[in-house]
C-alpha cells in the first residue's frame, strides 16, 4: 500500500517534469521484486561456507525515491532513499557469481530503510556542440556540452560512474547474475551494499572520455561501517572510454584500472598461519590482517551494436590475487559477455531477451589457501577440488504496460565455489520491475 502511494504521488509530478526539454527537479521511483528458485544439486561433500545442495528458494525486495533539483547553473543535487528487504541462498556464500545482484543490498525478512546515495554533481562546459540528456534515475533532461568536465562528491557507487555498458548493467533491469553487473575481479572501495563516500572526475573531449575517481571501504572487508579515512584506507580508479563507429553501428571500449589501500589479510600469511595452527578457525584471514595492504587490478569493457536491434558486450577483469576481497566477491580474474535483442523483429519493441555467458577464476595464492581447508568471507567447502565458476544465464523481459516490465530467467553455474566436486546448480526466477 505505501509504495502504491508513493508511486502516485511520484507519477503526476515527474509525468509535468517530463514535458519538458530540460527538467529543474525530478522525483522518480523504482520498485522490484525478484523471486529465484533452486533444485537440489549433487555434491560429494559440502563445508561451512558451501551453497546447500538442497532444494532452496530465495528472494529480493526493494523499493527506492530518486529525488534531485538544480541549485544552481550546471549543478545538481540528488538523494536516494531505499527500503529493501530478501533472504539469499545460503546467507549469499558457495559460490562467487551471486545469482541475483541485487542481493548484496538486502538485509533480511523484515524491511530496512536507509539513505543510498546523496551526491551533488557540477558540471562545466567547454563550450562547441550540445547534446541533450533524457531524464532517467538520477539524472535530469537537459542540454550539455559535448565537451565537458563533471564533478560527482558525495554518497554514491563507483558503478554509478566506471565500467558502464548498455546491454548488462542493472540486475533490475537486465541479466540477474552479478558477473554482468560488472567483472567480479572488479573489487571496487564500497561498503556492503556497495556505496562510500569520495569523489569522481570525468573529462568528456569529443568520442573520448577519461574518469579518475577516489571512494571510501569499509572498515573491515565486506562489512557494512564505512571507513572515513578516505586519506589513509581508500579505492582509486581511472578508466579511459573511446566511442567509435564500426560496420555504421556505434560502440565504446572502456579500459579501466583500480588500486585499493585497505587493512586486508594475504593469503600466504593466512595459509601459513592455517598450518601453524590446524586446531584454529579455518577463517585464518580474520587473525592476519595487517598494515595498508595494495590490491589492484586491469580491465576492459566493450559495448557493440551489431543492428538497430542486436547488441554485444564484453568484460574481462584481471586483479593480482595477493589479498583477500575489499568489498564485492571472491574472483581474482573474470571474463563475461554475451548479447542483447530488442523485440523489435516480432513486434515487440520494448521487450528484450539475453543470452551471457561468464567465467571467473581465483589467483594461486587464493586457490591454495582453499585447497588447505580455509575460509574466507563467502567461500569454503572444507577442500576444494579447483575448477573455474561458469555461468550461462538466459532471460526474458516482457513489457506489461509503460514502465512495467516481468522477466523470466534461467542460470546454470558450474562449479559453485570453484569446486568440481559440487553441482551444476540451476536457478529459475521470475522478476517484476516497474519505475515511473
Amino acid at each position: 500500500m505505501a509504495l502504491g502511494l508513493l508511486a502516485g504521488l511520484v507519477a503526476p509530478g515527474q509525468a509535468s517534469a517530463e514535458s519538458q526539454d530540460t527538467e529543474t527537479w525530478t522525483a522518480r521511483f523504482q520498485t522490484t521484486y525478484v523471486w529465484q528458485n533452486k533444485p537440489a544439486f549433487h555434491a560429494d561433500y559440502s563445508g561451512r561456507n558451501s551453497l546447500t545442495a538442497d532444494h532452496d528458494k530465495s528472494y529480493t525486495a526493494t523499493a527506492t525515491a530518486f529525488l534531485g533539483f538544480r541549485p544552481w547553473t550546471g549543478g545538481e543535487l540528488y538523494f536516494n532513499g531505499e527500503e529493501t528487504q530478501g533472504r539469499p541462498f545460503s546467507n549469499l556464500e558457495g559460490t562467487a557469481a551471486f545469482t541475483n545482484g541485487e542481493l548484496t543490498r538486502t538485509a533480511g525478512s523484515r524491511p530496512k530503510s536507509y539513505r543510498q546515495r546523496l551526491f551533488l554533481r557540477q558540471t562545466w562546459g567547454l563550450g562547441g556542440e550540445q547534446e541533450h540528456q533524457e531524464g532517467d534515475l538520477n539524472q535530469m533532461a537537459g542540454f550539455v556540452d559535448k565537451n565537458r568536465v563533471v564533478l560527482t562528491v558525495g554518497n554514491f557507487s563507483l558503478l554509478d560512474v566506471f565500467d558502464d555498458n548498455v546491454y548488462a548493467k542493472d540486475p533490475r533491469v537486465h541479466f540477474m547474475n552479478a558477473a554482468f553487473m560488472a567483472p567480479l575481479a572488479y573489487d571496487y572501495a564500497a561498503d556492503a551494499r556497495g556505496f562510500g563516500w569520495g569523489y569522481t572526475l570525468e573529462w568528456y573531449q569529443d568520442d573520448w572520455a577519461v574518469r579518475i575517481g577516489r571512494m571510501t571501504g569499509p572498515q573491515e572487508p565486506n562489512m557494512l561501517p564505512i571507513d572515513s579515512r578516505i586519506g589513509k584506507h581508500y579505492g582509486d580508479q581511472i578508466e579511459v572510454e573511446r566511442a567509435h563507429t564500426l560496420y555504421g553501428q556505434p560502440g565504446k571500449l572502456r579500459v579501466l584500472a583500480w588500486r585499493n589501500r585497505a587493512r586486508l589479510a594475504r593469503f600466504d600469511d593466512a595459509l601459513d598461519y592455517l598450518r601453524a595452527n590446524p586446531a584454529a578457525d579455518p577463517q585464518a584471514i580474520l587473525a592476519v590482517r595487517h598494515g595498508d595492504q595494495i590490491k589492484f587490478g586491469l580491465g576492459i569493457n566493450l559495448e557493440q551494436a551489431i543492428s538497430a536491434d542486436l547488441g554485444f558486450f564484453l568484460r574481462a577483469m584481471k586483479a593480482d590475487g595477493r589479498s583477500e576481497t575489499f568489498a564485492f566477491t571472491e574472483t581474482d580474474s573474470s571474463i563475461g559477455t554475451g548479447l542483447s535483442l530488442k523485440g523489435n523483429r516480432w513486434g515487440r519493441a520494448a521487450d528484450t531477451v539475453g543470452v551471457g555467458y561468464a567465467r571467473n577464476a581465483l589467483s594461486g595464492d587464493r586457490r591454495r589457501y582453499l585447497e588447505a581447508g580455509g575460509l574466507s568471507f563467502f567461500l569454503g567447502d572444507g577442500g576444494l577440488n579447483y575448477q573455474p565458476e561458469q555461468v550461462v544465464e538466459a532471460y526474458y523481459s516482457f513489457n506489461v504496460w509503460k514502465s512495467l516490465f516481468v522477466t523470466a530467467d534461467a542460470q546454470r553455474l558450474w562449479n559453485p565455489g570453484y569446486n568440481a566436486d559440487r553441482g551444476p546448480a540451476n536457478f529459475f526466477a521470475l522478476r517484476f520491475h516497474a519505475e515511473f
